[in-house]
């Protein structure tokens, strides 16, 4: 709940610099002590590297009943851990790999027992008076937190269809000092933000993400009662959305 605190949200909203862009990383803010004043500036954690890409998937399914499930699965690297569990046929995942990678006592992401691994899946369901409005989700590693929230944004704020919000450009600002862009967004935007300090990257570039950032999948759901499904229209070849009428 902390994290939707209007108050958390005002603390972290003093790091922006709405005329310049961010010159180092900006270390995490702490859920357990905000009092909405801006916080001094502290030391970031280490980058990690991003494997969670390929082996993710997104799954965005509702009936006709209202029930509503935003699904993000991953095994982590290609192949997962290697291991197949006898007479089921599915691989285990290894997301060991996604703890920080240097011990430190206070780092919430270290290594311990019982504990899953920070993870960037983000499976969305916004609701507008107490209903589903807007489900979604994506796969894409660290990039699946922008992917997700530009695609609401481009839903919600600049009135894109639902289609229109998936299938537009996309950057990905990962606490760096560059953001890894797709050629369409550079294109659109780069000369734009230049003016602010923002260098945008190609997506695909060495040390950026997958030249195709993301691929989402949503339903939206409309006050006659309808839904509208949409995928995306080209990253990694397109995805699907479509009724699924199970048989008798």
């Amino acid at each position: 709940a902390a994290l939707t605190d209007p108050v958390f949200g005002k603390e972290r909203a003093c790091l922006i610099d709405p005329l310049h862009a961010a010159t180092k990383p900006v270390a995490p803010g702490d859920v357990s002590a905000y009092d909405g004043v801006c916080p001094v500036a502290a030391v970031a954690a280490a980058d990690e590297k991003d494997t969670e890409n390929i082996s993710t998937t997104n799954l965005t399914v509702a009936d006709k009943w209202g029930n509503v499930v935003e699904y993000t699965l991953t095994i982590e690297q290609t192949g997962g851990s290697g291991m197949v569990v006898p007479g089921r046929g599915f691989l285990l995942n290894n997301e060991l790999t996604d703890f920080s990678t240097v011990y430190v006592p206070t780092d919430p992401n270290r290594i311990e027992p019982g504990k899953r691994p920070r993870s960037s899946m983000s499976p969305t369901i916004i609701l507008q008076e107490g209903k589903p409005f807007l489900a979604l989700g994506s796969p894409g590693g660290s990039t699946i937190i922008t992917t997700v929230l530009q695609t609401i944004l481009n839903r919600v704020d600049l009135g894109m269809n639902v289609s229109e919000a998936i299938a537009a450009p996309r950057a990905s600002q990962r606490n760096t000092a560059t953001v890894t862009a797709e050629p369409g967004f550079i294109t659109a935007y780069g000369s734009q933000l230049a003016p602010y300090g923002h260098t945008l990257v190609p997506a695909g570039d060495a040390f950026t993400s997958a030249a195709e950032i993301g691929a989402a999948t949503a339903i939206e759901f409309r006050p006659d009662g309808s839904m509208v499904a949409a995928a995306e229209p080209v990253r990694r070849g397109g995805g699907s959305a479509m009724v699924v009428k199970p048989s008798p």
